[in-house]
């Protein structure tokens, strides 16, 4: 028993590891952002496409095509939909710092190149969404109030702006309460602000540029996404498709990976029952030759063997299950498979039960069988 009891706890621990690793990998990969960005189909020129919308287009300025806000609470609505948010961009300059560099620059660069200046990609996306644009504050709080922004740290460093400063946006003051990261320096190189202070700013009040979309599960995102465009025509809907292949290619091998252990196991789990099974049998050869000294007949003996096997098989499944599990909760809570939560499922366990019981019943086939066709006199001669 106790042999069958540590191939299923092999089983049942490693499914919980490798169950977990995909799980969490996917929930690490999907968590957060937003699967994709619904934009008007008319949108102008440099409107961007990339996952999420964002900062990753170009500059949108006043001849983007702007969505009324009502239809933010409408695609709220369909099911399947988890999380949505309405998000404003603008490209604009920072007054202060462009008189600054005009100064500046007109004493050694000439009039025509003293008022040449970048302007700056203004998002405004409420605090609370922050994530679905895939934002991270690194430094300080996010915004609580009109009067405040975060700064990309690429623009905090091109601006020579830090936490508490002041930026000026057509002619309005904004304190810097943070800074933070995306990964990606174009995106880094903005502002963000509360939906409503960019709506004011820019006299769009009750629009936005577009809207991104969290599905309550990514893998239909998809689907989700004909259905927004199949009910607005005059929307679409945009996703990085590299950057979603990728991520899908990189499941599918992490859940290749994952059966890949399991089937191991079940492999190692398996032997190790069928070895126990044909060991255990043959140590009763003289038992079994004196029943069927006595007159058991073939069939009876082959039934007893597969029975007890059967029975013992379930009684190690379940003391294996508990030890497998006490294995794998220990593991997690030394810390030492960090970043993987096991992912328990009653589909997991029935088939660590099941397989426990198919190998008891495989493991005691050959010996069982081997015994039903030996001779009475040879088995009590065996030692």
């Amino acid at each position: 028993m106790l042999g069958i009891a540590i191939g299923i706890a092999t089983i049942l621990g490693l499914g919980l590891i490798t169950d977990g690793l995909s799980e969490s990998t996917q929930n690490a990969l999907t968590e957060g952002a937003a699967d994709f960005s619904v934009v008007a189909v008319s949108s102008g020129p440099g409107q961007g496409q990339g996952q999420g919308g964002g900062m990753q287009g170009g500059p949108g300025g006043s001849s983007q095509q702007l969505i009324n806000q009502t239809t933010v609470d409408e695609i709220a609505s369909i099911s399947g939909v988890e999380s949505v948010t309405g998000v404003l961009r603008s490209n604009m300059f920072d007054d202060s710092t462009n008189s600054t560099n005009q100064t500046d620059q007109s004493s050694t660069q000439g009039p025509n190149q003293a008022s040449m200046q970048m302007p700056i990609t203004i998002l405004g996306i409420d605090s609370q969404n922050l994530e679905m644009e895939d934002v991270e504050v690194t430094n300080g709080t996010t915004y609580s109030s009109s009067d405040e922004v975060i700064i990309g740290k690429t623009a905090a460093n091109s601006l020579n702006k830090t936490i508490g400063d002041s930026v000026s946006i057509s002619n309005k003051s904004f304190e810097v309460v943070g800074i933070y990261e995306t990964g990606d320096t174009m995106q880094d190189g903005g502002i963000i602000m509360s939906l409503s202070s960019l709506q004011d700013l820019t006299n769009n009040t009750g629009k936005v540029s577009f809207i991104l979309v969290k599905a309550s599960d990514s893998s239909n995102a998809n689907s989700l996404a004909e259905t927004i465009e199949n009910k607005y025509s005059n929307l679409t809907t945009t996703t990085s498709l590299s950057g979603m292949q990728r991520m899908n290619q990189g499941l599918d091998i992490i859940n290749t990976g994952a059966w890949a252990v399991s089937l191991l196991a079940i492999l190692i789990g398996g032997i190790v029952v069928v070895i126990t099974m044909v060991k255990s049998v043959s140590e009763r050869t003289r038992e079994i030759g004196v029943l069927k000294a006595v007159g058991w007949p073939k069939q009876s003996v082959l039934l007893m063997i597969i029975a007890e096997s059967v029975v013992m098989a379930v009684i190690a499944s379940v003391i294996g299950i508990i030890i497998g599990v006490g294995c794998v909760e220990l593991l997690s809570m030394t810390n030492l498979i960090p970043f993987i939560q096991p992912a328990y499922s009653a589909t997991l366990f029935l088939k660590a039960l099941i397989i426990g019981i198919l190998m008891g019943i495989i493991g005691g086939l050959y010996p069982a069988y081997r015994a039903s066709k030996l001779a009475p006199t040879e088995a009590l001669r065996y030692e």
